[in-house]
């Protein structure tokens, strides 16, 4: 039974902002090689780290918002840990996407 998730991503795009949209349809690419189904992308442009704790102090982020099985994490993790390109990553499980229910409203309250 697939699951919605939701994966920040964070990209080594080596100062070209022009490379950002190209690596993020290819990791769109690797989403959909695990039988993923991409709900959302959010590209959040280039930020700067609050404190640097590797070679990089700014990066280009990017949220996946996702439906996949359980195993497909753990693939996906593997996956993105190798790639060069991603410098660094957070998947978590996200509630389901639930419609929002129509809210009658309340009778006026009348002043006597």
């Amino acid at each position: 039974m697939k699951k919605r998730y939701e994966a920040l991503l964070v990209l080594n795009i080596k100062g070209t902002e022009e490379n950002a949209k190209e690596v993020t349809e290819r990791i769109e690419g690797e989403f959909q090689k695990e039988g993923a189904r991409v709900e959302q992308v959010q590209k959040m442009d280039r930020r700067q780290f609050s404190y640097v704790a590797g070679p990089l102090d700014a990066g280009y982020f990017v949220n996946f918002v996702f439906m996949a099985e359980p195993q497909a994490i753990d693939k996906l993790r593997a996956r993105f840990k190798l790639d060069e390109e991603i410098y660094r990553q957070h998947i978590q499980k996200v509630a389901p996407k639930q419609d929002r229910p129509v809210r009658t409203p309340r009778p006026a309250k009348v002043a006597v």
